[in-house]
Parts: structure tokens; sequence; C-alpha cells
């Protein structure tokens, strides 16, 4: 397998089995030199390099919020004729020649903080190319800062006289302790879900609110409105399509949607239909699956937290075309959740997904994290989603574009008859109505729905795509 070179070889801890034998020099350091690319095709002995828990022979970036456990391996080019022992260990004077080499200053995240279990030995057993994992806990402290980045720097030494080393690399962990940054879960267990027209207005935006007394952001959750759901007829397939707004959002994820998500918010792709006859309940069992599997591979490729559906804007199917069908949306979402369960599945209350069924023998309730009302509406959806708890039931929502806010007694009615949520369309703070209108149904929202003040800290982001 040809690795990828890069300016300096950090990219894996590797053991190259050569024909020196160390003999009684079993536990020699490896020693760190730049990967020469040519001996992984020529070399006729195996060359052991070091893999993260998803296969990949580069380094590897970590971001955890409390304390976590991962694992590194060992992979071979080749079978080996002989068992392979070594043991991972913690090595800053590999974080030293890289900061050296690249004119960087990456600090390294504490030894302390860093723990290999059974001394990070690894094995490899004859005729097989994978190693054993090296298990590793990584902890906070109180010196650790979420504003930088900190490396484990990692190294490995052999533990068999039978190993004959000639070079290796070194592999580095790089790691964001984002433990100090206020996630965006409030005491009183209700989440503000921010559905924002992208085609006008910055994502960024919803970073700027947040609540005085506890530090939380005042948004949960950013739906990208919207991606769509539309049918290529020369293929026969449905598939998702985004318009420009959406795909750059998409595309520049380190820049709009990955700082909304370091603050604990979830980011979710909005669903709509786009003026064909693929829609949210017109698509056959089988076509729903597909569709569903090609949203999760969306979800996987951009780092997004969900799916939200909002069934408008579709045509009806033709009664011709095949693999489509009528009123079929229930099996969609059912399909979505099963495609990706760690994902928010969510609706908005209305057309088709106003109501949904149970499907296979599942309920509702068991299939989406969210039913969120129309504008203003504020009765209980039990009967819509059978099986959904109010906990999931985003109600009295409300169109800041249209100044459609909610009152006091909307609010305290979701505070006080356990509701979970509620939701804000088309928040923007540069729309003529952000002081008089927006600014004093986020303020009501803190007061009554968290007991807290609201922060805006003048921050505003401009759409500049």
């Amino acid at each position: 397998m040809k690795l990828k070179k890069y300016k300096y070889n950090f990219l894996a801890t590797a053991l190259l089995v050569s024909g020196a034998l160390f003999g009684s020099c079993s536990n020699s350091d490896i020693v760190t030199t730049p990967m020469d690319e040519g001996k992984f095709e020529t070399s006729d002995v195996p060359v052991a390099y070091t893999v993260n828990k998803v296969g990949k022979p580069k380094n590897t970036t970590i971001e955890f919020r409390e304390e976590m456990t991962s694992e590194v391996f060992l992979h071979l080019t080749q079978e080996s004729g002989v068992s392979i022992e070594a043991e991972f260990f913690y090595n800053p004077s590999v974080l030293q020649k890289y900061n050296e080499f690249n004119g960087t200053k990456y600090k390294a995240f504490p030894e302390n903080n860093f723990k290999l279990e059974g001394e990070g030995k690894v094995s490899i057993s004859t005729g097989d190319i994978e190693s054993s994992g090296a298990k590793f806990t990584l902890t906070t402290n109180k010196d650790l800062n979420y504003t930088d980045t900190y490396v484990v720097p990692l190294s490995a030494k052999t533990t068999s006289k039978e190993v004959k080393v000639s070079q290796g690399a070194d592999y580095l962990i790089f790691v964001k302790d984002l433990t100090k940054i206020p996630n965006a879960a409030k005491e009183t267990g209700i989440q503000i879900i921010s559905c924002m027209e992208v085609n006008d207005t910055n994502p960024l935006n919803n970073l700027s609110f947040t609540l005085k007394e506890s530090g939380k952001p005042l948004i949960d959750i950013v739906i990208l409105f919207s991606g769509n759901i539309n049918y290529n007829p020369e293929t026969g397939r449905v598939f998702n399509h985004n318009n420009p707004n959406v795909q750059h959002l998409l595309d520049n994820r380190e820049k709009y949607l990955k700082p909304l998500q370091d603050r604990g918010m979830k980011v979710v792709l909005g669903i709509l239909g786009n003026h064909d006859m693929a829609g949210v309940s017109s698509l056959t069992d089988e076509t729903a699956r597909e569709f569903a599997q090609e949203l999760k591979a969306v979800c996987d490729a951009y780092q997004l937290d969900g799916i939200f559906y909002d069934d408008e804007y579709s045509k009806p199917w033709d009664g011709v075309t095949p693999g489509f069908t009528f009123g079929n949306h229930s099996r969609l979402v059912y399909e979505t959740k099963q495609a990706m369960p760690d994902k928010h599945v969510s609706v908005y209350a209305y057309g088709s997904t106003s109501r949904l069924s149970t499907v296979d023998g599942v309920q509702p309730g068991d299939y989406i994290d969210w039913g969120i009302h129309d504008y203003g509406n504020s009765w209980d959806m039990s009967g819509s989603y059978p099986g959904l708890p109010r906990s999931g039931m985003a109600i009295s929502s409300q169109e800041f574009a249209q100044g459609r806010t909610a009152s006091e007694g909307a609010l305290r009615n979701i505070r006080n008859n356990g509701y979970g949520g509620n939701m804000i369309f088309a928040m923007d703070p540069f729309r003529s109505n952000f002081n008089y209108s927006q600014m004093p149904a986020m303020e009501r929202m803190a007061k009554i729905l968290f007991d807290d003040e609201l922060v805006f800290d003048g921050k505003k982001y401009q759409k500049d795509w």
C-alpha cells in the first residue's frame, strides 16, 4: 500500500523488520527517522505502522468534553513469519522535532493526563497484519485551555528478541480539550432550536447569545434550512440536493459549523421538497431506505448531528413512475432513524409530517427525537406522534422575520407543563426588527425558560459568501 508522504514523517509509529538482528537489545527504542516511502513498496520484509481506531495511517485529531478512551494499532504492510511484540510510549522528543522542523509551537498534552492501558503493549501474531489495540485515556486538568491544540507524542519500542528493527517513525495525536467550554444544556432541560434561513443569514450568529448566570449558549440545536429532496429522471434516483448557500456551509464546516458544535450546539440539516415528485411522503419503502442511507453518508461526511424533515413544495406522484407512492412519510422518517440511530431525527408538524404512524411495530416516539410545531401552535402532540414524550415536543414556534414571537404565557406553558423545546425561525441581527422584536423575544425566553438574563455580545456575522 502506498502511503502519502508528508513534509515530516509523523504519519505512523513504524517498526521495520530488516536483516539486522538486535539479539539481546530487545528493548531498544525505535529510531526516529523520516519514512522512506519507497521502502513500503520495495521492501521484502513487513513494515509495521500505526493506525487509529478507524484504520487511518495518519495523525489523529481528538476533541473531548469529558474523560474519553480511544486506541491505536500497529498494522503490517504484509504478513510476518514471526510474532511481533511492541509497546507504545509517550515521547516528548517527537513533538520537539516536529515543532522544530515545521516552525510550529504545539504544546505537549500533559503526560499525567494521558494513560496507556497495559503499559501500551501490543502484539501481532504470526500470519496476522493487525495488532491488538493499545487503549489510552485522556483526562483534563485545570491548566488545559480549550483555545489551544495539544499533542500526545507517541513512539514505540520492541519487546521481543525476534523482531528485527532498522528504522521507525512516530505518531502524533492532536488534542483539543473542550471540557471547560459550557455546553448548551440548561438546568430546566428545555432546548432552543434555531432554524436558520441560510440563504440570508450566517449561522455563526447563534454564537452571540448566551445566558448571564450559567454562561450557556441560548441555542441548543441549529437547523440549516434547507437541503432538498429531489428526483433525477435520467438515473431514476432520489437524491439530496443542496443549493449553493447550504453547500457552501457544508464545504466550509470548519468555519461555519464546527464553532457551533464546539460550544455544544447540534447542527442539523433540513430536508425540504423542491418542486418535483420526490417528497418526504412519496417514496416507496425501498426508495426511502436508499435515500436514508444517502442522508447518513451526508451526515457522516460533514459531521452533522441529524436531519429535520419539512414536507413542503413537492409535487404529487404521477401514479406511474416506479419507486414512488402516496402517503409514506412515516417510512422515510423511520428509515432515517434506522440508518443513523445516533443522530437527531426531527419533523415539522405541518403537512404530511404533522402526523406519523407506527412502522414495523415501532411507534413514532421511538424513531423521532423532536416534533416541532408550526408557528403559534401549542397543543400536546401525543396524538400526532404516539409515544413521543412532552420533552420531545417543541411548541409555540416563533417566526422572527415576520415578528411572530411567543408571549410570556406561551413560554410559561412550555416551562410549567413539561414541554421540551421552542423553535425560532429566521433569527438575524441584521433584520430591521432585531432590536424591537427579536431581542425582546429572546430576553423573554432567557427569563421565563431558564431563570436567567440574555447576554448579546454585540457580534454580528454578515453573510460573507
